[in-house]
């Protein structure tokens, strides 16, 4: 991850220095974060994998102690549950295996979830006698209430991509 979860801005294209002379520390970027970095699993595209991608990345973010709080955690967890779920249901035709992938930044912690399935789902509006159907509408409401974005996109491979990113809120511990 080149910017380390602190944005991008304008980058110098040619500094001036002498290519072949070894450049000097850039003080002005701090060094990344001991939580900071990107995790990527693979699973096969079935039921026991929605739980399974949960729990990894619950033990993840506890593993590399990211300072989420607890409704944040939740937030993520129920996010990764749905588009898990999402591909299992809808993508596992065509793309019998999934990615999770976890990019924990300074301010903020991405989940996506990636199929080789070409169709790009949009939020449906379920029946309330259905028992299904709401996924993407709840991933969209947990985004938007924690402050954070969540898209669609499609991977050079013909596939798609769904990703949420939320804004990491520090934890003061007591």
């Amino acid at each position: 991850m080149d910017d380390h979860g602190r944005g991008s801005g304008p980058r110098p294209t040619d500094s001036g220095e002498d290519p072949l002379e070894p450049a000097p520390l850039d003080r002005g970027t701090p060094d990344p974060l001991p939580y900071e970095g990107v995790w990527r699993f693979t699973a096969p595209a079935v039921d026991a994998s929605v739980p399974q991608a949960r729990h990894a990345v619950r033990d993840l973010l506890h593993r590399q102690g990211v300072p989420v709080s607890e409704d944040l955690v939740q937030g993520l967890l129920l996010i990764v549950s749905e588009l898990v779920t999402n591909a299992v249901r809808h993508a596992a035709l065509l793309s019998p295996m999934l990615a999770v992938e976890v990019a924990v930044g300074a301010e903020w912690v991405r989940v996506s979830v990636e199929d080789n399935h070409p169709y790009r789902p949009t939020a449906l509006e379920a029946a309330h006698s259905e028992t299904g159907g709401r996924g993407l509408l709840l991933v969209r409401e947990i985004t938007r209430e924690a402050g954070g974005a969540c898209d669609v996109e499609h991977t050079a491979g013909g596939g798609k991509v769904i990703w949420a990113a939320l804004p990491l809120k520090t934890v003061s511990v007591s």
